[in-house]
This record gives structure tokens, sequence and C-alpha cells, in this order.
């Protein structure tokens, strides 16, 4: 049974359009006929889940797969939130508004440390238990064959890379790549769920499939490092690589305007420059090109099958795709004449050249992202960036050559080995690039700077380094206080507490679950860091100090696991020794680590690093267990040490998928190998979109708003016009200048909630068309609650529809909170009808109130239809009033302050419909 939830998705929750789901390339599939049911649950809002690539990507790759069924659940807002507890109505799907215990199985997405108490405020929506013990207990056996909850499991980023943190709360995990890894668990759930598995022998057939995690089957032990609790699953569990396939990227288009609004497709998987501090890139290798024909077709098709203006090409590097100019290229010509836009995530200064700035933006250019990421060449060697200034530089005033007055720069402070000289380098290598690009004539060069602060992440060489709070807060004064000097930049800093909770979860163990449940249960979320900093941190501090576990954030605070800052005097005493740990001369700084403190890092697991102290001389002290050593990701971790060590010398290790091999220990069978395929040659500039200006016919359009497109707010349905003539491949004409648009006008805007039949917009079209033609490539387009009722040629030079308008006929629905007869609601109605007078007072936009007489504006007023409830009298009033665009307009909500004058009596609006929009000659 579907939930009731639709009497809740109401006008008044923020952003309804946003719970409606069944958007444009929704898959729908019979549930009677699916035997295993998915959700895809994202713990974020609509508009972040709904763009991200790998969210859309397994959607569709498990709806394509037979007898399996894929649906979508978002965390909802707080307002949404609050309803569905008040009313005890489960968290639901989007498509089928199906309660999620309804389903066998619900992914999560983990692909931020602090993110998993998101996954459990859903978890609490849905009436699910938290963890898997209590949903193991609320059934009372382990072994019952038939469990009331759906297997719950996350994948992601986080999740492949420490687990250990949040392994209370799921039943299994899923590491690495999921297009083939997800399928491949649907067929053990379908064979399970037919031969009436238990649960436990379930999860048992699941750990045996590669890149699945099952934490109930392993153990901690003291020193924080996990190990088997029984012999029949693996010691370590193999994160999965997968190809990407382009042309799952087709789907979803939102009818609420997303982060990211626009299509999507990846270039390439995996990086292997070899940042020593990126985690993405360490646990994405080997590098894998797809086939530039594969990218352009997706491309193609993506743009014709979805209207979108803009299309993005991702990959972690997409300068490292040595196809990008002449895949760029070839879209750019054949979408030449629909106003297409193409945008790149943050890509390499050093390949930034004349081709890629020839294939981006288009007559909306967009920004361009650089991530020098340290202000010296040193640091730059240190953390492995393989970027010289003198290829900034070149990249920097390319971008400014080729008409870019702005750039985005990201870069890191808090990396190993770092000085104050190191710091202020970033404001010199900035007021250096600003210098350099300036020009007569020219804007100058404008800066958005981010600079976050180095969080050590697992499965890195810097896994071993931390930096205290104080330290980073010393860093960003240091640059504020330089960048006050600089015109033109603007500057962002990332708050030091968010990075130290990243850090005490992110390289946490299990120890840590309690911490997270009592940190969703004291109100912290994602939201909460950006609407209530002070709040979020607050929860997390006390759930840590809950726990007892507050000593152990203090060492992360305190930046005590640091292999890094040894003192002078320790470091000469035990010169020969330390050779290996202890950086040079040039990478040495004021800061030190406290001989009297053991090499301890985070939660119990880094009391595994908890040894006699001259163990930080040797190289053994690099060889503890760590929390996520049973995760296989391919990496050897004694190549991860050597980097370590190569950090210390600032030596610089080639990026592989180029040049020679740095032995890594990925590719190999369980891997692959790097794909790097040789680019086609660029075609040749087909020239820049034109703009058809030419108004050939003007044809005006009545339609309808109804069911849930009455949640769609009115610039969400100017969007949702746009991309239907795009896809009905409409020969729309465009306004000229910098930004052409199509010319498409709305008479005017409907409220949020109201439903219509009688909306009116005018179409300019380039080429005539039959008006029936028209109507059905339109109607065939439009989601089935925007009818098309009527399609007429007006004359080229005729008003606009919204500089006609007059009136507008309105059917309210309106309950009386007090008793009262059909012949009192006719009373009331012929009392204002008989009035010359009914003063309103109304505040303009700038304040000001002024007195209008609303009577003046009605035209017509009739009682339709009376009904009772319980509590409640209700009518359907019809009126017509006046709709003039220059403010002459009667409101439905001051009908409600005319009934309110005549009877005396409280009012409240129920529901909005407007019958028609009526234009003068």
């Amino acid at each position: 049974m579907a939930v009731a939830v639709e009497k809740l998705i109401t006008s008044d929750i923020l952003k309804p359009g946003r719970y409606l789901g069944n958007e444009r390339l929704a898959v729908h599939k019979s549930w009677d006929m699916a035997a295993i049911r998915w959700v895809l649950t994202y713990p974020e809002v609509y508009e972040v889940g709904a763009s991200n690539l790998g969210h859309i990507i397994l959607y569709n790759i498990l709806n394509a797969q037979p007898r399996q069924l894929c649906d979508r659940a978002y965390l909802p807002g707080q307002d949404l939130a609050a309803k569905l507890r008040e009313t005890n109505t489960p968290l639901f799907a989007v498509e089928s508004k199906r309660s999620l215990t309804e389903f066998d199985i619900l992914g999560f997405s983990l692909s931020y440390e602090l993110g998993a108490t998101n996954i459990l405020e859903m978890l609490d929506l849905a009436g699910i238990p938290l963890t898997w013990r209590e949903r193991q207990k609320s059934r009372g056996e382990f072994t019952d064959t038939q469990s009331p909850f759906p297997l719950i499991f996350a994948g992601g980023q986080t999740a492949t890379s420490n687990p250990e943190p949040y392994a209370d709360f799921f039943d299994f995990f899923a590491l690495g790549d999921g297009e083939e890894l997800l399928p491949e668990i649907g067929l053990v759930l379908e064979f399970g769920k037919q031969s009436g598995l238990s649960r436990e022998h379930l999860l048992l057939d699941l750990a045996q499939i590669p890149g699945v995690y099952v934490p109930q089957f392993y153990d901690m032990a003291e020193d924080g490092s996990v190990h088997p609790n029984r012999p029949d699953v693996p010691k370590r569990i193999l994160r999965r690589v997968a190809t990407p396939i382009p042309a799952y990227s087709i789907g979803l288009v939102p009818y609420v305007e997303t982060v990211h609004d626009r299509l999507t497709i990846e270039i390439r998987r995996g990086c292997t420059r070899g940042c020593r501090f990126c985690q993405p890139g360490m646990l994405t290798r080997p590098a894998r090109d797809v086939e530039p024909d594969k990218v352009v077709e997706a491309i193609e098709q993506g743009m014709r099958a979805t209207g979108y203006n803009e299309f993005s090409l991702l990959s972690l590097s997409c300068s490292d795709y040595l196809s990008l100019p002449a895949v760029g290229m070839e879209i750019k010509n054949r979408l030449k004449n629909e106003n297409i836009s193409l945008t790149l995530p943050s890509q390499r200064v050093d390949r930034f050249d004349e081709n890629i700035a020839n294939i981006l933006g288009g007559t909306r250019q967009g920004g361009l992202t650089f991530a020098p990421e340290a202000g010296t060449q040193r640091m730059r060697d240190i953390v492995n960036k393989g970027l010289t200034n003198e290829e900034l530089l070149r990249g920097v005033k390319t971008a400014w050559e080729q008409g870019w007055d702005k750039i985005k720069l990201y870069f890191m402070i808090g990396l190993p080995g770092e000085t104050d000289a190191d710091i202020l380098g970033i404001a010199e290598t900035v007021s250096w690039l600003q210098r350099e690009c300036w020009g007569k004539g020219r804007k100058p060069l404008n800066f958005n700077l981010t600079i976050s602060n180095f969080t050590p992440k697992p499965h890195t060489p810097f896994q071993w380094h931390s930096v205290s709070t104080t330290e980073f807060k010393h860093k960003q004064n240091l640059l504020r206080q330089e960048f006050r000097r600089i015109n033109s930049v603007k500057v962002n800093f990332t708050d030091v507490r968010i990075s130290a909770m990243e850090d005490f979860v992110g390289r946490g163990d299990r120890s840590l679950g309690k911490v997270v449940r009592r940190a969703w249960e004291l109100g912290a979320g994602m939201d909460s860091w950006y609407e209530n900093l002070d709040r979020a941190f607050s929860a997390w501090g006390s759930a840590i100090a809950q726990a007892g576990l507050d000593w152990k954030y203090r060492q992360v605070e305190n930046g005590e696991w640091n292999l890094f800052h040894v003192q002078e005097q320790k470091r000469s005493a035990d010169a020969e020794n330390n050779q290996l740990l202890t950086p040079n001369s040039s990478l040495s700084t004021q800061h030190g680590l406290n001989p009297s403190y053991p090499l301890t890092a985070l939660p119990t697991p880094h009391s595994a690093l908890s040894t006699q102290h001259s163990a930080l001389s040797t190289p053994h002290s690099l060889d503890i267990p760590l929390p996520w050593d049973h995760i296989d990701t391919g990496i050897d971790k004694k190549w991860l040490q050597e980097d370590l060590q190569r950090a210390l010398a600032a030596a610089t290790v080639p990026d592989c998928s180029f040049e020679g091999c740095s032995h890594c220990g990925v590719c190999g069978t369980d891997f692959g190998h790097n794909v790097v395929i040789e680019p086609p040659a660029i075609p040749k500039f087909a020239g820049e979109f034109v703009p058809n200006t030419t108004k050939a016919q003007r044809l005006r359009v009545w339609f309808g708003k109804q069911g849930n497109m009455a949640l769609v707010s009115h610039l969400d349905l100017i969007r949702l016009f746009d991309r239907v003539v795009r896809r009905a491949g409409l020969p729309i004409a465009f306004t000229g200048g910098f930004h052409p648009m199509p010319r498409i006008s709305l008479a005017t805007a409907l409220a949020l909630g109201a439903t219509s039949n009688g909306e009116i917009a005018d179409f300019e079209l380039t080429v005539p068309m039959a008006v029936d033609s028209f109507r059905e490539l339109l109607a065939r387009e439009m989601p089935t609650d925007i009818p098309i009722y009527h399609v007429e040629q007006i004359d080229l030079k005729a008003k606009a529809a919204s500089q006609l308008l007059e009136t507008a006929e309105y059917l309210i629905t309106v309950a009386a909170l007090a008793e009262a007869t059909s012949l009192q609601w006719q009373d009331w109605i012929d009392t204002i009808k008989a009035k010359d007078e009914l003063w309103y007072e109304h505040t303009t936009k700038s304040g000001k109130s002024q007195l209008i007489n609303l009577r003046d504006r009605l035209f017509e007023l009739e009682l339709v239809e009376t009904s009772k409830s319980m509590a409640e009298s209700i009518s359907v009033i019809r009126y017509i009033g006046s709709y003039r665009q220059e403010g002459f307009l009667l409101r439905p909500e001051q009908i409600l302050f005319m009934l309110r004058i005549v009877a005396s009596v409280e009012f409240q609006m129920l529901h909005i419909h407007r019958n028609r929009l009526i234009l003068g000659v």
C-alpha cells in the first residue's frame, strides 16, 4: 500500500516540487513483477541528490536489470520531516510513494565523514532501527527467515575509504564502483529470497562477492585493526573497479532547479597524478578513458532527451582526458544552433590552453576553477602536485587572454612540512598573477580563493599526519593580514572546527559509532553545519565527551599524530635513526611534537600508535595497524610509506598514465590497468552560436497546470518550457544580445499550490508551422499535468498576453471556521455585492501603506456550492476580478478579507483554481 504522503506535500512547505518524483526519464516498473525492490537513498536534500551522477547511473543500471526495481529517496527538509513525525507517516520513495520498509534493500551514499547523521535521520523517519543489532533484536532470532526490515547498506568514497566508524549501522558496505557490483548483489538477493534463506545466510552469501564487506562478520582488535570472526569470509575486502558507460548518465530531468542543473557525462574515471593529499585519486586507480565517440554520442542523445541547455564533462582531472578538445569541439559544432554551453569542474591549470578555452562556455561563458593547492614550488613538490610556477602563469594568462576576468583558485594550508613562508607564498602567488595579467583597457583579474584546511585521509601517503587547530588559526590569520593589502581578491576560509571533526571521524574506528549516533540525537546534521555551525559543533563535542573520547579528540585538535614535526634536539640526538622520518632542514618548522607524547592519534585504532617514543625514529612506526587496513584498495601500504618518504625529500613521482609506472600496486588482474586513448584530431571550429532572431510566426497557447504540477514554481515552470521546446525540436526564436533567451513568454505567474485550466503563453518561431503540428509536438513533451487546450496564431505585431490581461476568473474553496448554512453563505456573498466600498490596507514593496477599495476590483461573485464537515463549513466561490499587471489585481486572499468584514467569522483558504485569464482587445 502506498502511504498517504500526498496530503503532506503541500504548498506550505519549502520547495514541494522536490518531493514529486516521476521526473522526465524516471523509470517505472511493475511492483508486482519485481523480484527485488531497491531504494537508492541519498542522505541530502533532493537538489543535491538528484544531480549526483553516481546516483543517476546506479538508478539507471538497476532498473535495466530484469526482475529488479529501483526507486529513490532523499533527506526531507525540516518542515516535511516534522509533518512526517507528527502524523506518524514513514519516509517514502519518491516514485511510488511507498514506505521505505516495503522495499527489500536500501542503499545509502556515504561520501562525507560527517554525513552519517543524515542517514540516521532518514532511517529514523522511515521507522527502521538504526543499527544492525537492533534490527536483528527487533525480530527476536537472527536466523528468522523473514525480516521486517530491508537490508541496509552504504557505498561511496567515505564508505570505501574507512567504513569502521559507521559499521554499527549497516548490514554491509559496497566498496568501490557499483556498476557491476550492485547487479551481482541483486542476483544473490533474488536467489536468497526465492530460497527462503535466513538473514545470516544471505549476508554470508553476499560476503563472498568481491567488494562486499559485512561488518558483523568481523571484530575489532584492541589495537583498532579489524579481523574476521569466522573462517568463511575474506580477510581483506577488495575495492571494485568498473568501466564507465556514458549512456547510463542520461536520465532524471528534475522539475526543480538542482545544484548541477545540467547533463553530466563522465569522460574519465580515476586519476594517477599522485597528489599525496588526494583520497579520490588513490581510491579510483587505475585511470580509465572513455571512448571519445561514446562520449559524443551520449552528449548528443542526452541533450535531445533531456532538453538541457548546458552539459558538463566530469572527471577527477578533465584536462588529463586527452580527447577533451576534440570531443568538446565536435559537440559544439553539432549543437551550434541550439545555444548550448559546456562547463568543466576544477581542472589542471598546466593543461589549460586555447583548445580547451575554445570549447568552454558559449554565449554563457562560465567560471574557471584551478587548484594550485600551494603557494610555493617547494610545497607543490611535497604534495606531488606536478605544477611549476611557469605552468601556473601560462594557464591563468591564457584564460585572461581568452576573456575571463574572474578565476577561482583552490589552496590548502596545514600541509606537511609547511612553513610561514609557504603560507605567505599563497598571497605572493596571487599578487604575482595579477601583475602578470594586466592590460590597458582591461578589467583587473579578479580571484575568488577558497583556502581549505588540509585534512588527512586514509589510504593516502599523508594518512600519518595531522595539524593542530591552533596552527590552522595562525596560518589563516597570516593570510587574512596579507590579503587586506591585495585588491580584487575574495578569500573564503574553511572553519577549523569542521576540519578537526572530519579528521576525528574519518580516521576513526568502530568505537565512534556511539559518537555518530549521539551527535544525531543532539541535532547534528549536514544542514546544521551551514545554518548554525556553533550548534552543530556543540552537538558533536557533547557526543564525543559523553562517549568518553574527548581526550582523543584533543589529540586531533593538538595535531599529535604527526611524523613531520620532531623537535630539533630530538633530531640531533637521533640523527642517524631518524633519517627515514625526519624532514630535511628546509622542511623543519618551529612546531614540534613533545617528546613526552606517545605517537598517538585518533580513536581506539590510533591507540595502536601508542608506542614508545623511540618508535618514532624507526620505520616500524608506520607499520602499526590502522582501522582501514582490511580494505584492499589495490595500493600497497608499503608504497604509501615510501611515497611519504619521498614527500619528506620534496621528490615528485610522475603520472603513470603518461610516464613510467610508479609501482603503487594497483595494476593487475583485480583492478585492471590504465586506459589512455589517443586523442582524435580536433575538428575545425564551425563558429559560435548566432541567435536566430527571425520572427516568422507567433502562436498563443492556452494550457493548464494541474495535479502535481501545481507544486512547481513559476521559475521552474519557465525552465520546464525551455526544455520542452528543445526536446520537441520546435524552431523557437531567440532574443539578441550577450545572453540570448528563447522567445517564450508566460502571461503571468500562478500562486504555488494553485491549479488552473486557463494559463496563457506566447511562442515566437523562426519558421512557420501548422498550428496542429505545433500543438502535437508541444503536448507530446509536456508532463501530463500540463495539458494543452488550445493554440492559435496571432499577429506578429500583437501585444503580448501579459500586456493584454484585464481580468481573471477564479474558483476558490473556502472554509468558515464556524458552523454556517448555505443561506448564510449566500447572505455573505450578497452583502459583499451590495456594498460600494470595502477598504483594504495594502503595503507596497517600498514599505508604504495605502488604502484600496477592493469592491472596485470585483466584477462578479457567485456561490457555487457548499458542504459541511465535522468542524467547519466549506464553500466553493467563483469570482471575476481585476488582473491588470500595473498593480490593479484582486487576489484570492482578498476575497477572504471581504468575507471576514461582512461575516465577522474567520475563514481559511483550502484551494485556489484559476479558471481563465481574460484578455482585453
